[in-house]
């Protein structure tokens, strides 16, 4: 399977990391935990079993930077209201409450990135000297969920702000259908793709349903991603891909995200079970079957979705923090992937995808 990449990063070197889906924002606004602080001092903090539920924290800044997680997609997240959710903090009601608590998170994002260790990616200049920088992570803003675009024309805010990525759907949005909520995209759903084109955006089809991601790859023609998404032929649900979606985003020279949350890996799996009972060689199943349909490890990433509705208890085995995110490299070399391909995978074709989707 080995099929190097000219020079998006040397085997030989520790490879950069990529994650594609973290919840940063929200973990901040939603359940108070600082993006500097440490692992060890939010798990002290909020107990062996947290209040919110959300179970142990897996993401800090120290974390970070020992696993050399060095770019990160993260998210502008506002969850609709559901009086079941009370851990989620602030819900909206209204497509204004949904922009101003995205809005709100965007100031966080911002924020963050007047420190000097933390820089938002914005464009390919942004990109490179992150790359090049020592003890600096990046940040790529990613919408998940569209409904905080008051109307598509109102997209060119967003870029504006920061924002280089949107996914239409989380579950149903003004936008489209999504996870467990069938159905296409809407009106304005469909006045939003060419929205995206126009301004360079990227896609996200990670949540859309099945009829939705089909009606956005028929009138969006730019860069298509899946940040956080698994392949259906394990998990047969509507929040993974099917083979058929697979194939199309290949065609597409799209990249899939590997979620790391048990439950998306292995079926049959929940939270009662324990967590040795499932390790990385089981999400490593999902990459083989992505690459299986590529011929190549050109489409496949990591997007861990860590802290994102759940904890260190629902990961692999191996995975302690984001720190233990290399151990993913001895899982793919355990089933024969070559060093190219497991940088690659790790962060190189991320990389690829922005250097190609970033305005210059």
């Amino acid at each position: 399977m080995s099929n190097p990449i000219s020079n998006l990063q040397s085997p030989i070197a520790k490879p950069i990391l990529v994650d594609a889906h973290q919840d940063l924002a929200w973990n901040k606004f939603a359940l108070a935990r600082d993006f500097f602080e440490s692992v060890a001092q939010k798990r002290v903090r909020e107990g062996i079993v947290p209040a919110h539920g959300e179970g142990s924290a897996l993401v800090g800044f120290p974390e970070l930077l020992a696993g050399n997680v060095r770019i990160i997609f993260g998210t502008l997240f506002v969850a609709p209201h559901d009086p079941k959710n009370r851990s989620w903090g602030k819900m909206y009601q209204t497509a204004r409450e949904a922009h101003d608590q995205a809005m709100d998170q965007m100031g966080y994002y911002a924020l963050l990135a007047a420190d000097p260790r933390v820089a938002l990616i914005t464009t390919r200049d942004d990109l490179e000297r992150v790359l090049r920088a020592e003890k600096k992570i990046g940040l790529v803003v990613l919408m998940e969920g569209a409904d905080p675009i008051l109307a598509p024309e109102q997209t060119q805010e967003w870029f504006d702000a920061g924002v280089r990525i949107v996914g239409p759907a989380w579950g149903q949005t003004r936008y489209a259908g999504g996870t467990h909520a069938p159905g296409g995209l809407t009106a304005l759903g469909r006045a939003l793709m060419p929205e995206l084109e126009r301004l360079g955006l990227i896609l996200d089809v990670s949540h859309l349903a099945e009829q939705s991601f089909w009606d956005a790859l028929d009138r969006f023609h730019g860069t298509v991603i899946a940040s956080h998404s698994n392949c259906r032929e394990f998990l047969p649900t509507d929040r993974h891909l099917s083979d058929e979606m697979i194939r199309a985003l290949v065609a597409r020279d799209g990249v899939i995200g590997m979620v790391f949350y048990n439950g998306f890996i292995k079926a049959g799996w929940d939270k009662t079970a324990r967590k040795e009972t499932l390790t990385l060689a089981d999400l490593v199943r999902h990459a083989q079957r992505i690459c299986d349909f590529a011929g190549d490890a050109l489409h496949v990433g990591i997007g861990t979705d860590f802290d994102g509705g759940f904890g260190m208890e629902s990961t692999p085995h191996e995975i302690d923090s984001v720190a233990d995110l290399h151990k993913l490299g001895d899982a793919l070399s355990a089933a024969a992937f070559g060093d190219a391909d497991i940088a690659n995978i790790l962060g190189g074709n991320w990389i690829r995808v922005l250097r190609r989707a970033l305005p210059a």
